[in-house]
């Protein structure tokens, strides 16, 4: 093994060999304590990568579909059934209160139903950090398929008790367990995961929500529940994906990383670990023992906020996970579908026609996500992120000129379309699904849930500001508005290129010491 693929510390290394795996324990230098203390890197020789177990399918299946599909799903239903939900809402109100709504104060009552999701994203991701390390992994998974549960039975009695305030507590119920999930999924799974299958299972929690946002869309059109008198059942059907996947919950195992390292319940972390990969996989539990004894022994085993924030070393990756989260937002998906519909009118497509072709455009954008596990598996995270974020680029730039002459060419039309579909399936190359879980690569187990909390949390505020500004701008803009999200996806790119290490196959210990150093790190 190259004896630089551990960090740039000076090393003294001997090998030993059981059963086929060679495992490398060397001295490094702690970036942080400035004292020298025990690090192991794995490479396989002749013993097998540790398979996919019946428990770890389980689990990562059931809780995709269970929290992560049902994040997605609130935000793609709510889009078709507005004007059925609004004229609702006025005659409730009516009714309950004789207040006669004008069209100025409906329409700022729907703006504050569809964003008080988008507040309690944020809350439930800053909350992610305690909740994370206060009742486990598995505990806020629990927790956000409880909320998601009473949110849906609020919008499925709302309108039976004629309540306004039932839908906007369920949006927020909903809005709270989706930021949680967030913030906590990817790091449940990945934490499950045996090394070689991180970034596979990272990628469910994207994949999940991507293909929620499908679902949702799916079930608002009006040949099934988007209705005046069928909407709240399109508001609530998720809630069979919440009974199916949490009905075996019982069986999920905690991460045995957080039992060992931060509740440090020895014998616990290594009976999730049997259970996990097998009581015939010794060697492989043996030596994921030895890697969570040493992280144990180094590191404090909980981090708050204020001294993740104010560590140097912790700098770097904390604005590349915030800037990669964020960045997704801002990077131009949510307002391509939002722009979709009105793009495909302008190619000829009647109205009803092109929100098919929309609800094509999300298909899409699902399919191509499934290639993001085959992908993490197999291709760097660095290539992978500069590919996709400087094609993208490149494309939303080619449909704000294409869109500002769209009168100049009869052909314009189809080349935006083009275009948007070329985006689409590009931005699940990189920048959809490596956000999700790149701060599980970055960061060590004691600061990794105060990193996710953050990256979540910019997530959705970069979400709330494109949903509110995003339809002013294109007023003011016209199709420059696609400009500025060529220009976040460059940034991405820049900042990828420069300052993201390479973490496909390594542990977070090997990687923080390459990014301690904030700007002045050399990572290539």
């Amino acid at each position: 093994m190259d004896r630089n693929s551990i960090g740039h510390h000076n090393e003294e290394s001997h090998q030993l060999y059981p059963k086929g795996e060679k495992i490398e324990i060397s001295v490094r230098n702690d970036h942080r304590s400035n004292r020298d203390i025990p690090s192991t890197s794995t490479k396989v020789t002749n013993l097998e990568k540790p398979r996919w177990g019946k428990l770890l399918t389980l689990v990562g299946y059931a809780a995709t579909f269970g929290s992560a599909v049902p994040v997605g799903y609130c935000i793609g239903v709510i889009n078709s059934p507005a004007n059925y939900v609004k004229a609702w809402c006025a005659q409730s109100l009516l009714e309950r209160y004789d207040a006669n709504m004008t069209t100025s104060g409906l329409d700022l009552l729907w703006a504050s139903i569809v964003s008080i999701f988008l507040v309690g994203g944020a809350v439930g991701s800053l909350g992610g950090a305690w909740a994370a390390n206060k009742f486990g992994r598995k505990g806020c998974f629990l927790i956000s398929g409880f909320l998601f549960a009473i949110g849906a039975i609020m919008f499925f009695f709302c309108r039976m008790a004629n309540s306004v305030e039932m839908l906007i507590l369920g949006r927020l119920l909903v809005g709270l367990a989706s930021g949680l999930t967030t913030a906590t999924l990817p790091m449940y799974l990945t934490e499950i995961a045996p090394l070689a299958w991180v970034g596979t299972l990272g990628v469910f929690c994207a994949v999940g929500v991507t293909g929620g946002v499908v679902v949702g869309q799916v079930f608002s059109l009006r040949d099934i529940f988007g209705t005046a008198e069928l909407w709240h059942y399109a508001f609530s059907f998720y809630i069979v994906l919440i009974c199916i996947c949490y009905l075996p919950a019982y069986m999920f195992p905690e991460s045995p990383k957080f039992l060992y390292i931060v509740k440090g319940d020895r014998e616990g972390a290594r009976r999730e670990l049997t259970r996990l990969r097998g009581k015939d996989a010794v060697d492989i539990i043996n030596h994921e023992i030895e890697e969570m004894e040493l992280e144990a022994n180094a590191k404090v085993q909980t981090r708050s906020f204020g001294s993740v924030l104010k560590d140097p070393a912790l700098l770097l990756p904390l604005i590349i996970v915030c800037c990669f989260h964020g960045g997704q937002q801002l990077s131009g998906i949510n307002a391509i579908f939002y722009y979709s519909v009105s793009i495909f009118e302008k190619a000829g497509l009647s109205t009803t026609d092109a929100e098919w072709a929309n609800l094509g455009a999300g298909c899409l954008n699902l399919a191509t996500s499934f290639l993001g596990p085959l992908l993490m598996a197999r291709v760097n995270r660095r290539p992978l992120m500069m590919f996709s974020s400087s094609i993208c680029a490149g494309f939303l730039f080619t449909i704000a000129f294409i869109l500002y002459y769209i009168e100049k060419a009869s052909w314009f039309p189809m080349v935006c379309i083009v275009c948007i579909m070329g985006y689409i399936f590009f931005y699940q190359f990189g920048l959809g699904p490596i956000p999700y879980f790149i701060g599980t690569e970055l960061f060590e187990v004691a600061p990794r849930s105060v990193a996710m909390s953050m990256g979540s949390l910019s997530s959705w505020a970069c979400n709330f500001i494109i949903g509110m500004a995003f339809p002013s701008l294109q007023n003011a803009w016209g199709a420059f508005v696609f400009l500025p999200f060529s220009v976040t996806c460059a940034l991405l790119f820049l900042l990828t290129k420069f300052y993201l290490p390479e973490t496909r196959g390594r542990d977070p210990s090997e990687v923080a010491p390459l990014v301690s150093k904030g700007f002045r790190s050399k990572v290539k």
